[in-house]
Protein backbone atom coordinates (compact mmCIF):
# COMPACT_ATOMS: atom_id res chain seq x y z
CA UNK A 1 0.00 0.00 0.00
CA UNK A 2 3.15 2.14 0.35
CA UNK A 3 5.14 0.72 -2.21
CA UNK A 4 6.91 2.58 -5.67
CA UNK A 5 4.01 3.80 -7.53
CA UNK A 6 2.45 5.57 -4.56
CA UNK A 7 1.76 9.19 -5.64
CA UNK A 8 2.15 10.63 -1.95
CA UNK A 9 5.22 9.15 -1.27
CA UNK A 10 6.53 9.75 -4.66
CA UNK A 11 5.74 13.54 -4.23
CA UNK A 12 7.45 13.99 -0.88
CA UNK A 13 10.48 11.48 -1.60
CA UNK A 14 12.48 14.46 -3.75
CA UNK A 15 12.19 16.91 -0.91
CA UNK A 16 13.10 14.62 2.39
CA UNK A 17 16.30 13.83 0.21
CA UNK A 18 17.11 17.27 0.39
CA UNK A 19 19.45 18.69 3.14
CA UNK A 20 22.09 21.77 3.69
CA UNK A 21 25.02 20.76 5.94
CA UNK A 22 24.38 23.89 8.76
CA UNK A 23 20.43 23.08 8.88
CA UNK A 24 19.81 19.38 7.62
CA UNK A 25 16.32 19.01 9.01
CA UNK A 26 13.14 19.12 7.90
CA UNK A 27 10.19 20.98 10.04
CA UNK A 28 6.62 19.84 8.44
CA UNK A 29 3.55 22.01 9.64
CA UNK A 30 0.58 20.00 10.46
CA UNK A 31 -2.60 20.98 11.72
CA UNK A 32 -4.36 17.89 11.80
CA UNK A 33 -6.45 17.95 8.68
CA UNK A 34 -6.41 15.29 6.48
CA UNK A 35 -3.79 17.14 3.99
CA UNK A 36 -1.16 17.50 6.56
CA UNK A 37 -2.00 14.13 7.97
CA UNK A 38 -1.03 12.65 5.33
CA UNK A 39 2.36 14.87 4.94
CA UNK A 40 3.06 13.62 8.50
CA UNK A 41 2.78 9.79 7.76
CA UNK A 42 4.24 9.93 4.63
CA UNK A 43 7.36 11.64 6.20
CA UNK A 44 7.14 9.02 8.97
CA UNK A 45 7.34 6.46 6.29
CA UNK A 46 10.11 7.89 4.03
CA UNK A 47 11.92 8.79 7.23
CA UNK A 48 12.38 5.58 8.81
CA UNK A 49 13.61 4.61 5.12
CA UNK A 50 15.80 6.96 4.59
CA UNK A 51 17.27 8.22 8.18
CA UNK A 52 16.15 11.46 6.67
CA UNK A 53 15.73 14.21 10.36
CA UNK A 54 11.88 15.16 10.83
CA UNK A 55 10.31 17.36 13.29
CA UNK A 56 6.63 18.60 13.45
CA UNK A 57 5.18 21.71 14.50
CA UNK A 58 1.64 22.35 14.80
CA UNK A 59 0.52 26.27 14.72
CA UNK A 60 -2.39 26.78 17.59
CA UNK A 61 -3.66 30.50 16.73
CA UNK A 62 -6.10 29.97 19.53
CA UNK A 63 -9.28 31.67 17.85
CA UNK A 64 -11.70 28.97 18.96
CA UNK A 65 -12.97 26.98 21.58
CA UNK A 66 -10.87 23.49 21.28
CA UNK A 67 -7.93 24.43 19.10
CA UNK A 68 -5.62 23.60 21.94
CA UNK A 69 -7.17 20.22 22.40
CA UNK A 70 -6.54 19.39 18.76
CA UNK A 71 -3.21 20.41 18.68
CA UNK A 72 -2.23 18.22 21.40
CA UNK A 73 -4.22 15.05 19.05
CA UNK A 74 -1.84 16.16 16.54
CA UNK A 75 0.94 16.14 19.20
CA UNK A 76 0.21 12.21 20.47
CA UNK A 77 -0.35 11.39 16.90
CA UNK A 78 3.58 13.13 16.17
CA UNK A 79 5.18 10.66 18.73
CA UNK A 80 3.22 7.88 17.98
CA UNK A 81 5.03 7.48 14.66
CA UNK A 82 8.10 8.60 16.42
CA UNK A 83 8.57 12.27 15.36
CA UNK A 84 9.32 14.55 17.57
CA UNK A 85 6.35 17.46 17.89
CA UNK A 86 6.08 20.99 19.36
CA UNK A 87 2.99 23.39 19.38
CA UNK A 88 3.63 27.01 18.25
CA UNK A 89 0.82 29.30 20.38
CA UNK A 90 -0.06 32.44 18.88
CA UNK A 91 -0.33 34.80 21.58
CA UNK A 92 -1.55 38.34 21.77
CA UNK A 93 -4.26 40.18 20.55
CA UNK A 94 -5.86 39.26 17.81
CA UNK A 95 -6.79 41.69 15.05
CA UNK A 96 -10.39 42.79 14.40
CA UNK A 97 -10.32 42.48 10.46
CA UNK A 98 -7.81 40.81 7.87
CA UNK A 99 -7.58 37.50 10.61
CA UNK A 100 -6.78 34.88 8.96
CA UNK A 101 -3.99 37.32 6.68
CA UNK A 102 -3.04 37.90 10.31
CA UNK A 103 -3.18 34.55 11.18
CA UNK A 104 -1.06 33.51 7.89
CA UNK A 105 1.64 35.53 8.62
CA UNK A 106 1.86 34.58 12.60
CA UNK A 107 1.87 31.40 11.30
CA UNK A 108 5.05 31.32 9.13
CA UNK A 109 6.54 33.59 11.79
CA UNK A 110 6.14 31.14 14.36
CA UNK A 111 7.31 28.33 11.94
CA UNK A 112 10.57 29.93 10.66
CA UNK A 113 11.04 30.50 14.29
CA UNK A 114 10.91 26.84 14.98
CA UNK A 115 12.46 25.90 12.06
CA UNK A 116 15.57 28.32 12.92
CA UNK A 117 15.34 26.27 16.64
CA UNK A 118 16.00 23.40 15.85
CA UNK A 119 18.33 23.17 12.48
CA UNK A 120 15.93 22.62 10.01
CA UNK A 121 16.29 24.68 6.39
CA UNK A 122 13.12 23.37 5.01
CA UNK A 123 9.54 23.92 6.15
CA UNK A 124 6.92 21.31 4.59
CA UNK A 125 3.38 22.52 4.11
CA UNK A 126 0.31 20.17 2.41
CA UNK A 127 -0.82 22.61 -0.29
CA UNK A 128 -2.70 21.01 -2.68
CA UNK A 129 -4.19 21.32 -6.26
CA UNK A 130 -7.67 22.73 -4.83
CA UNK A 131 -5.88 25.35 -2.72
CA UNK A 132 -4.19 26.50 -5.57
CA UNK A 133 -6.97 27.11 -7.50
CA UNK A 134 -8.83 29.11 -4.50
CA UNK A 135 -5.73 31.16 -4.13
CA UNK A 136 -6.06 32.03 -8.56
CA UNK A 137 -9.30 32.58 -7.74
CA UNK A 138 -9.46 35.06 -5.35
CA UNK A 139 -6.22 37.07 -7.01
CA UNK A 140 -8.31 36.81 -9.86
CA UNK A 141 -11.24 38.50 -8.31
CA UNK A 142 -8.75 40.72 -6.33
CA UNK A 143 -7.46 41.96 -9.83
CA UNK A 144 -4.46 40.67 -9.78
CA UNK A 145 -1.14 40.84 -12.59
CA UNK A 146 0.37 37.46 -13.69
CA UNK A 147 2.47 37.11 -10.57
CA UNK A 148 -0.46 36.80 -8.35
CA UNK A 149 -2.71 34.62 -10.65
CA UNK A 150 0.74 32.50 -10.78
CA UNK A 151 -0.56 31.34 -7.10
CA UNK A 152 1.36 29.36 -4.48
CA UNK A 153 4.82 28.32 -5.43
CA UNK A 154 5.89 25.04 -4.90
CA UNK A 155 9.18 26.20 -3.57
CA UNK A 156 9.72 29.75 -2.44
CA UNK A 157 12.39 31.75 0.50
CA UNK A 158 10.96 31.96 3.84
CA UNK A 159 13.77 33.06 5.82
CA UNK A 160 17.42 34.09 5.05
CA UNK A 161 18.32 30.10 5.03
CA UNK A 162 15.50 28.71 5.27
CA UNK A 163 13.22 27.54 2.41
CA UNK A 164 9.33 26.78 2.01
CA UNK A 165 8.01 23.88 0.10
CA UNK A 166 4.73 22.62 -1.28
CA UNK A 167 5.26 18.78 -2.34
CA UNK A 168 1.53 18.60 -2.69
CA UNK A 169 1.23 21.29 -5.00
CA UNK A 170 -0.12 19.03 -7.96
CA UNK A 171 -2.52 16.67 -5.78
CA UNK A 172 -5.87 16.77 -5.41
CA UNK A 173 -7.27 17.35 -2.30
CA UNK A 174 -9.46 13.82 -2.69
CA UNK A 175 -6.26 12.24 -3.38
CA UNK A 176 -5.04 13.03 0.38
CA UNK A 177 -8.12 12.04 2.14
CA UNK A 178 -8.42 9.03 0.04
CA UNK A 179 -4.84 8.20 0.78
CA UNK A 180 -5.78 8.37 4.93
CA UNK A 181 -8.61 6.76 4.61
CA UNK A 182 -7.00 3.37 3.03
CA UNK A 183 -4.76 3.45 5.78
CA UNK A 184 -7.11 4.21 8.10
CA UNK A 185 -5.73 7.13 9.37
CA UNK A 186 -7.78 9.31 11.40
CA UNK A 187 -7.77 13.62 10.49
CA UNK A 188 -9.94 16.37 12.26
CA UNK A 189 -11.69 18.41 10.18
CA UNK A 190 -11.43 22.60 10.45
CA UNK A 191 -14.68 24.13 11.29
CA UNK A 192 -13.65 27.48 9.39
CA UNK A 193 -13.64 25.36 5.80
CA UNK A 194 -17.01 25.95 5.24
CA UNK A 195 -17.87 29.34 7.63
CA UNK A 196 -19.51 31.53 5.07
CA UNK A 197 -17.67 34.07 6.67
CA UNK A 198 -14.24 33.38 5.12
CA UNK A 199 -14.29 34.16 1.56
CA UNK A 200 -12.13 30.62 0.97
CA UNK A 201 -15.12 28.48 2.70
CA UNK A 202 -17.29 30.71 -0.09
CA UNK A 203 -15.67 29.65 -2.90
CA UNK A 204 -15.90 25.95 -1.76
CA UNK A 205 -19.28 26.16 -1.74
CA UNK A 206 -19.35 27.94 -5.30
CA UNK A 207 -17.22 25.05 -6.93
CA UNK A 208 -20.24 22.48 -8.01
CA UNK A 209 -21.77 25.34 -10.31
CA UNK A 210 -17.67 26.36 -11.49
CA UNK A 211 -17.18 23.06 -12.32
CA UNK A 212 -20.12 22.66 -14.32
CA UNK A 213 -18.96 25.29 -16.16
CA UNK A 214 -15.56 24.06 -16.89
CA UNK A 215 -13.46 26.07 -14.17
CA UNK A 216 -12.04 22.87 -12.66
CA UNK A 217 -9.05 23.16 -9.76
CA UNK A 218 -6.76 21.32 -12.48
CA UNK A 219 -7.01 24.02 -14.86
CA UNK A 220 -6.71 27.08 -12.56
CA UNK A 221 -3.63 25.06 -11.69
CA UNK A 222 -2.28 25.02 -15.36
CA UNK A 223 -2.98 28.68 -15.95
CA UNK A 224 -1.31 29.02 -12.48
CA UNK A 225 2.19 27.17 -13.64
CA UNK A 226 1.56 29.67 -17.37
CA UNK A 227 1.42 32.61 -15.43
CA UNK A 228 4.04 31.60 -13.09
CA UNK A 229 6.09 30.89 -16.70
CA UNK A 230 5.52 34.15 -18.01
CA UNK A 231 6.21 36.29 -14.76
CA UNK A 232 9.34 34.74 -14.55
CA UNK A 233 10.20 35.88 -18.55
CA UNK A 234 9.25 39.22 -17.78
CA UNK A 235 10.85 39.47 -14.46
CA UNK A 236 13.93 38.62 -15.74
CA UNK A 237 13.75 41.26 -18.75
CA UNK A 238 13.04 43.41 -16.41
CA UNK A 239 16.17 42.72 -13.97
CA UNK A 240 18.34 42.69 -17.16
CA UNK A 241 17.11 46.30 -18.35
CA UNK A 242 17.46 47.53 -14.71
CA UNK A 243 21.16 46.90 -15.16
CA UNK A 244 21.37 48.11 -18.58
CA UNK A 245 19.55 51.57 -17.31
CA UNK A 246 21.43 52.00 -14.06
CA UNK A 247 23.47 55.01 -13.85
CA UNK A 248 26.78 54.78 -11.92
CA UNK A 249 27.04 57.51 -9.30
CA UNK A 250 23.63 58.61 -8.09
CA UNK A 251 23.10 62.47 -8.55
CA UNK A 252 23.41 64.37 -5.17
CA UNK A 253 20.61 63.26 -2.84
CA UNK A 254 19.63 61.23 -5.14
CA UNK A 255 19.52 56.76 -3.94
CA UNK A 256 19.46 55.73 -7.23
CA UNK A 257 19.60 56.87 -10.75
CA UNK A 258 18.50 55.15 -14.39
CA UNK A 259 18.98 56.32 -17.96
CA UNK A 260 14.94 57.27 -18.85
CA UNK A 261 15.72 57.19 -22.52
CA UNK A 262 17.00 53.15 -21.79
CA UNK A 263 12.99 52.77 -19.66
CA UNK A 264 11.53 54.78 -22.60
CA UNK A 265 12.61 52.20 -25.01
CA UNK A 266 11.16 49.57 -23.24
CA UNK A 267 7.64 47.41 -23.81
CA UNK A 268 5.35 48.60 -21.13
CA UNK A 269 5.06 45.44 -19.45
CA UNK A 270 8.83 45.20 -18.54
CA UNK A 271 9.22 48.86 -17.76
CA UNK A 272 6.74 48.56 -15.23
CA UNK A 273 8.75 45.67 -13.60
CA UNK A 274 11.48 47.36 -14.01
CA UNK A 275 10.54 50.16 -12.08
CA UNK A 276 8.99 48.10 -9.34
CA UNK A 277 12.68 46.45 -9.06
CA UNK A 278 14.47 49.98 -8.90
CA UNK A 279 11.73 51.40 -6.21
CA UNK A 280 12.60 48.22 -3.46
CA UNK A 281 16.31 48.85 -4.45
CA UNK A 282 16.08 52.31 -3.53
CA UNK A 283 14.20 50.77 -0.30
CA UNK A 284 10.37 52.00 -1.21
CA UNK A 285 7.64 50.96 1.13
CA UNK A 286 5.40 47.95 -0.48
CA UNK A 287 2.87 49.32 -2.88
CA UNK A 288 -0.40 49.05 -4.65
CA UNK A 289 0.00 48.07 -8.46
CA UNK A 290 -2.83 50.07 -9.59
CA UNK A 291 -0.49 53.22 -7.83
CA UNK A 292 2.42 51.60 -9.79
CA UNK A 293 0.66 51.79 -12.97
CA UNK A 294 -0.01 54.91 -12.48
CA UNK A 295 3.15 56.35 -11.93
CA UNK A 296 4.77 54.07 -14.71
CA UNK A 297 2.34 54.23 -17.41
CA UNK A 298 -0.18 57.06 -16.27
CA UNK A 299 3.19 59.65 -15.66
CA UNK A 300 6.54 58.54 -15.82
CA UNK A 301 7.01 56.61 -19.32
CA UNK A 302 4.52 59.66 -21.06
CA UNK A 303 6.76 62.26 -20.05
CA UNK A 304 10.62 60.50 -20.88
CA UNK A 305 8.78 59.75 -24.06
CA UNK A 306 8.17 62.95 -24.74
CA UNK A 307 11.02 64.65 -23.12
CA UNK A 308 9.24 66.24 -20.22
CA UNK A 309 10.69 66.56 -16.51
CA UNK A 310 7.97 65.59 -13.69
CA UNK A 311 8.00 64.78 -9.69
CA UNK A 312 5.96 61.85 -8.30
CA UNK A 313 6.26 60.32 -5.24
CA UNK A 314 5.30 56.46 -4.54
CA UNK A 315 6.31 54.22 -1.46
CA UNK A 316 8.15 56.76 0.24
CA UNK A 317 10.20 57.97 -2.63
CA UNK A 318 10.33 60.64 -4.50
CA UNK A 319 10.90 59.79 -8.47
CA UNK A 320 11.79 62.73 -10.92
CA UNK A 321 12.37 62.77 -14.73
CA UNK A 322 14.99 65.24 -15.26
CA UNK A 323 15.14 67.57 -18.07
CA UNK A 324 18.08 65.63 -19.18
CA UNK A 325 16.40 62.33 -19.13
CA UNK A 326 17.76 60.98 -16.00
CA UNK A 327 14.88 59.44 -13.45
CA UNK A 328 16.26 59.95 -10.35
CA UNK A 329 14.88 58.36 -6.77
CA UNK A 330 15.63 60.42 -3.66
CA UNK A 331 13.43 60.07 -0.02
CA UNK A 332 10.38 62.06 -0.53
CA UNK A 333 10.30 65.15 1.43
CA UNK A 334 9.40 64.43 5.34
CA UNK A 335 5.45 65.13 5.15
CA UNK A 336 4.77 63.62 2.13
CA UNK A 337 6.82 60.11 2.80
CA UNK A 338 4.82 60.01 6.08
CA UNK A 339 1.58 59.94 4.52
CA UNK A 340 2.82 57.56 1.88
CA UNK A 341 4.53 55.36 4.39
CA UNK A 342 1.08 55.65 6.61
CA UNK A 343 -0.92 54.93 3.45
CA UNK A 344 0.62 51.94 1.84
CA UNK A 345 2.19 49.90 4.32
CA UNK A 346 3.05 49.57 7.87
CA UNK A 347 6.50 48.11 6.97
CA UNK A 348 8.21 45.26 5.09
CA UNK A 349 7.52 41.89 6.30
CA UNK A 350 10.21 40.29 7.99
CA UNK A 351 9.46 37.13 6.41
CA UNK A 352 11.00 36.92 3.02
CA UNK A 353 8.03 34.87 1.79
CA UNK A 354 5.54 37.49 2.80
CA UNK A 355 5.39 39.33 -0.26
CA UNK A 356 4.79 36.45 -2.01
CA UNK A 357 1.13 36.20 -1.35
CA UNK A 358 -0.85 38.81 -3.42
CA UNK A 359 2.37 39.90 -5.33
CA UNK A 360 0.80 41.21 -8.44
CA UNK A 361 3.73 42.61 -10.23
CA UNK A 362 6.42 42.16 -7.62
CA UNK A 363 7.54 40.86 -3.99
CA UNK A 364 5.77 43.66 -2.47
CA UNK A 365 3.47 45.08 -4.63
CA UNK A 366 -0.25 44.28 -3.66
CA UNK A 367 -3.47 45.58 -5.45
CA UNK A 368 -7.37 44.89 -4.98
CA UNK A 369 -10.11 46.33 -2.98
CA UNK A 370 -9.25 48.22 -0.64
CA UNK A 371 -11.53 46.26 2.14
CA UNK A 372 -13.13 43.43 0.68
CA UNK A 373 -15.19 40.93 2.64
CA UNK A 374 -12.38 39.85 5.27
CA UNK A 375 -11.04 42.73 6.15
CA UNK A 376 -7.72 42.88 3.73
CA UNK A 377 -6.35 42.83 0.44
CA UNK A 378 -7.20 39.87 -0.59
CA UNK A 379 -9.97 38.97 2.09
CA UNK A 380 -8.58 35.76 3.58
CA UNK A 381 -7.19 34.66 0.43
CA UNK A 382 -3.94 34.28 1.13
CA UNK A 383 -4.36 32.63 4.06
CA UNK A 384 -3.44 29.67 2.59
CA UNK A 385 -0.35 30.90 1.00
Amino acid sequence: MSGPGDPVLDALSPWLGRSTRDRPGVLLAVSGGPDSTALMHAAAILGRATGASVQVATVDHGLRAGSDAEAHAVGQAARSLGLVHAILPWSGPKPGTGLQDAARNARYALLAAQAEAIGAGLVLTAHTQDDQAETVLMRLAAGSGLAGLAGMRAERALAPGLRLGRPFLHLSKSALVAWCQARGIPYLRDPANVNPRFARARLRAAWPVLEREGLTPARLARLAARAARDEAALRSAAARALDTALLPGAATGAVLCLDGAALAALPDAVALRCLDLALSRAGGAPRRLERLEALVLESLLPALRRGAPIRRTLAGLLVAAEADGTVRFAPAPPRRRRAADAALAAGAPELLGNGDTPAYIGEVCTDGPEQPRGGSVLGVAHAKD
